[in-house]
């Protein structure tokens, strides 16, 4: 069965036969099977996201902390002395957190038109000795943006744990390949040659700098707090007879019983949606490198050097049947562009938040916030599962190298002619005339590269160079500079020492696939 998060009544038509000719669905009841068929179906929750980050934005966990606050909220005020609130109270409203009747309450909010009064009345029901000390004192904000601020908190916690998983993934296929010369790409045009795990640390330098992103702003991320009504905390200044330091006190106390270090300092209504941008453009920042590492991965999956996984009864194409597509990657494309577009959202919704405080923020943040989150989870268990399994085709990768290393070497042929006795200018057209007959010949006829052959053929470097000779000038592991260096160097001194730090929090298992 399921769980449907908005009250609305759906009409949907008969089209079978079987159901009756209307039906009135409210939308927080729980649905049958055969009606979960009638009512859509979110991908990014059946098919991509984690069950863990799918139920962090769930009914349950989102109003089950509404709860939460309303206990702390109390238990702060009954510290503080608030008159009429007992500890006996504050401890009948922590029995009934989670016990949460989602029909009573739907049926609620259809009477009042408002969700969180529903959920106060509902509560009260349960915890008929303290209803009259549910939300004393707040606005609909207290529980609405304290809960958004704390489920975005533990969304990034575990963004964090699965970043650290790609970047220990990542450093290992560095380390393994670090070694494996490659052509290199600008433009898409093949370039002075690098090593495949110098490739892997371009992947897994953003992923650190996402990573560190990420770190930090969970460090950063406030609380709401209590602020009141337009943010003045006029209504808990009364409740505590005009002390201004014991609101200070209750601001800071719901903050510690919530796990949050401090509150933002000011705020009108709701806590400054800029928040809401700086969240949803980090995210936006991991699904960009997902999506880099991913679009290098299809390409080179087009050139047959690296393949993602492909299981033994996978099907690529319902028509060709030899095809082995880049469905993974495709999909993290796919789900990155999703991802980006809906983070720019969050500017907009902050740019036009009046004064204190407007509603056109509300339903907007319902779709756009969780769905960033569900979407970059489904991203990184993706970029996780093609990382562990990917397919590394040397030989295929040298032969791409031998195409196009003669000419790249020339300059080193030139040389090695300059310093057996030639003439440099001499030579220099010679290796020019060379290159471009041999150029045409693979481009004209579709043979192979035979610039060395040609090379070793002509009297002018006759006695000057030989094609064994040659051939050794061209080993490729002579043309990728530091780049095995270059690993070595980063994966000790920058991501050694965040695995290290972060080793008993690290995923162990493989991140599994959904579909």
């Amino acid at each position: 069965k399921m769980l449907v998060s908005r009250p609305r009544m759906l009409t949907l038509r008969r089209t079978t036969g079987v159901l009756p000719q209307l039906l009135r669905v409210p939308s927080r009841c729980l649905l049958s099977t055969s009606e979960e068929l009638l009512v859509y179906d979110n991908p990014l929750v059946s098919r991509y996201a984690s069950a863990q980050m799918s139920f962090l934005f769930s009914p349950q966990r989102r109003h089950s902390l509404w709860r939460e606050l309303w206990v702390a909220l109390a238990q702060a005020e009954w510290e503080l002395g608030v008159p009429g609130i007992t500890a006996s109270q504050v401890e009948e409203l922590r029995s009934k957190t989670q016990d949460i009747d989602f029909q009573r309450v739907a049926q609620l909010e259809r009477e009042f038109r408002h969700d969180v009064m529903a959920h106060i009345h509902a509560y009260g029901e349960v915890c008929p000795s303290a209803k009259g000390i549910i939300h004393l004192g707040a606005t609909s904000c207290f529980v609405t943006d304290n809960a958004e601020l704390i489920l975005m908190r533990q969304g990034l916690e575990m963004i964090k744990s699965k970043l650290l998983t790609a970047i220990s993934l990542l450093r290992h296929m560095a380390l393994e390949y670090r070694s494996l010369p490659t052509l290199g790409f600008t433009h898409f045009q093949a370039a002075q040659l690098t090593t495949v795990g110098k490739r892997a640390t371009l992947w897994l330098q953003d992923f650190l700098l996402d990573f560190e992103q990420v770190e930090s702003l969970i460090h950063r991320l406030p609380l709401r707090g209590v602020k009141g009504t337009t943010g003045t905390q006029a209504s808990f200044l009364e409740l505590l007879e005009g002390d201004h330091d014991k609101v200070r006190a209750l601001d800071r106390r719901v903050c510690e019983l919530m796990g949050f270090q401090k509150s933002i300092p000011v705020s009108g209504q709701t806590y400054t949606r800029k928040l809401d941008y700086f969240v949803l453009s980090t995210l936006s920042g991991v699904a960009q490198s997902a999506q880099k590492m991913a679009t290098d991965v299809r390409l080179l999956m087009s050139l047959k050097e690296i393949e993602e996984p492909f299981e033994k009864k996978q099907i690529g194409s319902s028509a060709m049947a030899y095809k082995r597509n880049p469905m993974r990657c495709e999909r993290i494309c796919a789900l990155t562009r999703f991802a980006m577009t809906v983070a720019e959202n969050a500017g907009h919704t902050h740019a036009t938040q009046w004064f204190e405080r407007t509603l056109d923020d509300s339903a907007n943040r319902r779709l756009s916030i969780p769905q960033v989150f569900l979407a970059v989870d489904g991203i990184l268990s993706t970029v996780c599962n093609v990382v562990d399994g990917m397919q590394v085709w040397p030989k295929v990768i040298d032969k791409h190298i031998q195409a196009e290393l003669p000419f790249m070497a020339t300059e080193n042929i030139l040389m090695t002619g300059v310093k057996a006795g030639g003439d440099r200018q001499e030579l220099h057209e010679a290796v020019r005339e060379l290159s471009m007959e041999a150029a045409r010949v693979v481009k004209e006829e579709g043979k192979d590269n035979d610039l060395l052959q040609r090379i070793a053929a002509d009297e002018r470097f006759r006695g000057l160079v030989s094609l064994e000779g040659l051939t050794q000038v061209l080993d490729a592991r002579n043309f990728v500079g530091r780049a095995p260096e270059q690993v070595l160097e980063f994966i000790q001194e920058e991501v050694d020492p965040l695995l290290t730090k972060y080793a008993s929090s690290l995923l162990q298992e493989k991140v599994e696939l959904h579909v």
